[in-house]
């Protein structure tokens, strides 16, 4: 099904456009465009219609926008200046090297099971290691369940009926409510495991929260005991979904601290400063639910949890905040960036730790940036061959497109990359960012402002990066993540 969307311009709507691409044109007169946008996959029929019948080429694609799934956008201009969209099928094949092991394997499984850009972002011989890891646990838990049967007869379940019975089903009780539990862990893995290099502090922290809320359903079981099963299952899933998100964020966290490549020794001292502070722990809180009195009610024993509870909370975020990170996520990014444009300084790592708000969501600071957005969807811009070209033209030394809406009261920058977009890429596109919100004038020209903001990325970045390297940030490896859903081709690179 196709859809027509008709556009009017006049003369003194490419007068910019003139200026900004510095392109010789023809002379203009008003007139109207169509642009064509087909919400259907086109065929290989499709693709003729962009052929006369004696074989010469009619039109030419402007760019390509290629999905994560396979499919791929095509923006065509024919000679009636029409502008084309087509959705067509890709051969991913091509793109990939997949492992012939797991070729059987759906890539919906792949990608929850292996790590993002399998098998080349890992070691080669991570697939037999995890291959041979996955039967090596299997036998370890069915150790457990078995074992737990036992350790529920020893503490008395089953003795009074005199048959092992009681105990055999309480501990399949037991080992349900473990199980339930570790589908949380098992969600977070496959679904979130790529966001926990980027911002661990922010991570850390949330795993105490969610693990809080999973301590409230244990609690209650005293209150509720016909329903332990169901309240006692519901703890471990959240508790289980916390430690999703601990495990993972403290790896990295040990591996900032490993600065000799002494990983291995960071963690063996940080168990024996975890089972200290446990053993402690377990000591003090064996003697408040030994103190007569102390603990006689269940409101007292609930206040006792929940002052130790935000004690604990309160102590988390200022560890967490104590950590002195020297690369550069989208959080660090955004106060490098914005001092740089602002004062034409850096702030050095603590400071710059310091002023970091773990517990803030980066989509929702100001100025608002959307990473991974197709050139369809940006808001407030005409989709005519004239402003994509323009686009293209202006953004030609660069690997993504910025474009900016035009509501001053809330403004939106939109951030397409193309392929071959790095981290660096994404580091230019904040910069640029910044400097727009801070020079932005609502009755300005659009494309007048982001040629402006690109002349002063050209002439300032590298200032902004030598600053970065003296202030001690390692600029080599920056965790600013490319979104791999949707990608640019430039076809005809104007």
């Amino acid at each position: 099904m196709s859809h027509t969307l008709q556009l009017s311009f006049s003369s003194s709507a490419f007068n910019s456009l003139v200026k900004v691409k510095r392109m010789k044109m023809r002379r203009v007169r008003t007139r109207c465009l169509q642009v064509l946008c087909s919400s259907e996959h086109s065929t290989s029929k499709d693709e003729d219609n962009a052929h006369n019948e004696g074989g010469q080429v009619s039109s030419r694609v402007i760019l390509v926008e290629r999905y994560s799934n396979g499919t791929a956008k095509r923006y065509v201009l024919d000679d009636d200046l029409q502008l084309q969209t087509f959705l067509v099928e890709e051969d991913m094949s091509a793109l990939h090297s997949p492992d012939e092991r797991l070729s059987w394997l759906p890539d919906i499984i792949k990608d929850f099971i292996l790590p993002a850009g399998f098998p080349g972002s890992v070691s080669d011989d991570y697939l037999q290691y995890m291959l041979l890891q996955f039967p090596t646990n299997v036998t370890g838990w069915i150790c457990h369940t078995l074992v737990t049967s036992s350790l529920l007869k020893a503490v008395g379940v089953g003795s009074f009926s005199g048959t092992t019975a009681a105990a055999s089903a309480a501990a399949i009780r037991w080992v349900s409510k473990d199980g339930i539990g570790a589908v949380g862990r098992l969600f977070i893995g496959g679904r979130f495991g790529n966001l926990f290099d980027n911002d661990p502090k922010q991570w850390r922290m949330y795993a105490d929260f969610i693990g809080s809320a999973g301590s409230i359903f244990d609690l209650s079981t005293q209150l509720y005991p016909a329903y332990f099963l169901p309240l006692a299952s519901l703890g471990n899933l959240t508790k289980a979904v916390a430690r999703g998100l601990k495990d993972p964020s403290f790896r990295v966290i040990q591996s900032h601290f490993a600065i000799s490549g002494n990983l291995g020794e960071v963690a063996a001292k940080e168990e024996v400063w975890e089972v200290a502070a446990q053993l402690l722990g377990l000591a003090l809180g064996i003697s408040i639910l030994d103190t007569p009195g102390l603990v006689k009610s269940y409101g007292v024993l609930s206040l006792t949890w929940l002052s130790m509870r935000f004690l604990h909370l309160w102590l988390r975020y200022e560890s967490l905040s104590a950590l002195q990170f020297n690369t550069i996520n989208l959080k660090r990014a955004r106060i490098l960036v914005k001092s740089h444009v602002l004062h034409s300084t850096v702030p050095g790592c603590m400071d710059c730790n310091r002023e970091e708000n773990i517990l803030a969501w980066s989509q929702f600071m100001k100025p608002k940036m959307i990473f991974g957005s197709p050139l369809d969807k940006i808001d407030g811009v005409e989709r005519s061959h004239f402003m994509v070209e323009a686009l293209l033209k202006l953004y030609a030394n660069e690997k993504y497109i910025l474009m900016v809406n035009q509501q001053p009261e809330d403004l939106k920058f939109y951030v397409s990359f193309k392929v071959g977009a790095t981290s660096a890429s994404v580091l230019r596109s904040v910069w640029q960012t910044f400097w727009l919100n801070e020079n932005w004038d609502s009755n300005g020209d659009v494309c007048d402002q982001l040629a402006n903001s690109i002349m002063e990325l050209k002439d300032r970045f590298e200032d902004f990066v030598q600053k970065l390297k003296g202030g001690g940030w390692d600029t080599e490896h920056l965790n600013l993540k490319v979104p791999r859903e949707i990608s640019i081709d430039d076809i005809n690179p104007l």
